[in-house]
C-alpha cells in the first residue's frame, strides 16, 4: 500500500543529499580552482616563510630553483617564493606565469607592483611605501639580481656615452625598495624598515650590489676600462692582465652565442670580513665570473668593502655595519655554469671550451668558495 508519508519524507532526505552532495563538489571545484598558478596574493604564505626574488624571470626563477634542489643554497623547504616586479619592466612576465604553471611550482607565486615611481621620491616614503612594508613584513629576505645600468641620475651624475639605461622602471622600484630596506644619510627622518627586524637577509649580485650602494647614497664608476684603466678600446682591455678585466671583451668582435658572457678573475678578501670566512685565509684568492662595465665609486652609507680586486681598485664584496645579514657581490656567484662539471667554457671564438669552471678552478681556486658562499646563506635563513 502506498504509504504518503513516507514518501515525503523520502524526497525530503532525497534533496537533502542533493544538497550535500552539491555543497560538496562545489568546495573540490574550490579548491581545484584556487591551485597555484602564480597568485598574487601574498596573504596565502601567512602561515609559512618566504623569500622575495626580484626581477623573476625566466632565468633567475630556473637559477634560483638549481640552487635550491640541488642543495648547493640549502634553504629550509618550508619557504615559498614571490617574484616581485614592476608593471612597467621590459620582460614579459607572462613567460614566467607559464613557467611556473607548466612546472607545476606550488611554492612560487608572483607579485606585479602597479604603482608609479617617480625618480624625484625614490628616497623618501612614496605610492609604494606600503607595498614595500607589506612584503617585508611577511618575508624573511630578498635577492636582488643583475641587469643592465642603473640611471646615473639616481645618484647625482649626468650620463655616461657609455652607460645604457633599458629599464628604468625596474631600477626606480628596485632602488626605493631597498632605500626602505636599508635607509640613506641624505634622508636622516626616514626609519628604515630593516629597523624593526635586523636580521632580515638582504642579497645583491652585480646590479644589486650596485643598486644596494645606490639606495644608500652611493656613486658609480659608470665604465671601468676608461675611467679607472684609461683603456679605450676592447683589444687594449683584453691586453691586460685577466684579473683586471670584468667581462668578457670578446663579445664585441662577433655575435658568438657560444661565448661565456663573464670573465674569471681572482678577487682578495679583507680580513675579518664575512668573505674571509668563506676560505681558509687571506691568502686564498678565489676565481670568479664577473660580466659588469660599471662598480662602486663613493661607497654608500654603512656599507664596508669585504672584497676587492686584485689590485684594489675594484670592489667586489661589501657587508651593511649595522645589518648582518646583508650582502652585496660584484661578481656572480649564482650562474648553473659554475656548478655543472659538463658545461664547457669558451671564452674566445678561436679556442672551443674544453673545461667547465669546476676543472679549471677547484677546490679553494673557485669552488668550494662559491660552495661556501651559499651555505653560508642558507645559515642565514634557518
Amino acid at each position: 500500500m502506498w504509504n504518503r508519508s513516507v514518501c515525503i519524507s523520502c524526497k525530503y532526505k532525497h534533496t537533502a543529499m542533493k544538497q550535500r552532495i552539491l555543497l560538496f563538489a562545489t568546495l573540490i571545484i574550490a579548491s581545484c580552482s584556487s591551485s597555484p598558478k602564480g597568485s598574487n596574493d601574498l596573504a596565502s604564505a601567512a602561515t609559512t616563510r618566504q623569500i622575495i626574488v626580484m626581477h623573476p624571470t625566466v632565468n633567475n626563477l630556473k637559477t634560483f630553483l638549481f640552487l635550491t634542489k640541488s642543495g648547493i643554497f640549502p634553504l629550509p623547504k618550508d619557504y615559498r617564493v614571490v617574484g616581485v616586479y614592476h608593471a612597467g619592466e621590459i620582460y614579459n612576465y607572462n613567460k614566467s606565469e607559464a613557467f611556473i604553471q607548466d612546472r607545476g611550482l606550488t611554492n612560487v607565486s608572483l607579485q606585479k607592483v602597479n604603482k608609479k615611481i617617480s625618480p624625484d621620491s625614490l628616497y623618501a616614503k612614496n605610492s609604494c611605501s606600503e607595498i614595500f612594508a607589506k612584503l617585508f613584513n611577511e618575508s624573511q629576505g630578498v635577492i636582488f639580481f643583475g641587469g643592465p645600468d642603473i640611471p646615473p641620475a639616481t645618484y647625482g651624475d649626468s650620463t655616461n656615452l657609455l652607460t645604457v639605461v633599458t629599464d628604468p622602471e625596474r631600477h626606480y622600484m628596485e632602488l626605493s625598495f631597498m632605500f626602505h630596506l636599508l635607509g640613506r644619510s641624505q634622508n636622516k627622518t626616514f626609519k628604515p624598515l630593516m629597523d624593526s627586524k635586523p636580521d632580515f637577509r638582504v642579497l645583491g649580485i652585480c646590479l644589486g650590489m650596485q643598486t644596494m650602494n645606490v639606495a644608500t647614497g652611493g656613486t658609480l664608476y659608470q665604465d671601468i676600462p676608461t675611467e679607472i684603466y684609461e683603456k679605450r678600446s676592447a683589444e687594449q682591455v683584453l691586453a691586460m692582465d685577466a684579473n683586471l678585466q670584468h667581462r668578457n671583451y670578446n663579445t664585441n668582435f662577433a655575435n658568438d652565442t657560444a661565448l661565456i658572457w663573464g670573465s674569471f678573475h681572482q678577487i682578495a678578501a679583507v680580513t675579518g670580513t664575512k668573505m674571509e670566512r668563506l676560505t681558509t685565509s687571506v691568502e686564498v684568492k678565489p676565481f670568479v665570473l664577473s660580466s659588469h662595465h660599471q662598480c662602486i665609486k663613493k661607497l654608500g652609507e654603512n656599507l664596508v668593502v669585504t672584497a676587492w680586486s686584485m689590485d684594489g681598485k675594484v670592489v667586489e664584496a661589501v657587508e651593511h655595519v649595522r645589518f648582518p645579514n646583508v650582502v652585496g657581490l660584484q661578481f656572480h656567484p649564482e650562474p648553473t655554469i659554475l656548478y655543472e662539471r659538463n658545461s664547457k667554457i669558451t671564452i674566445e671564438s678561436s679556442k672551443p671550451g674544453e673545461h667547465s669552471f669546476v676543472e679549471m678552478f677547484p677546490s679553494e681556486k673557485g669552488v668550494t668558495f662559491h660552495k661556501a658562499f651559499w651555505e653560508m646563506m642558507g645559515e642565514m635563513y634557518k
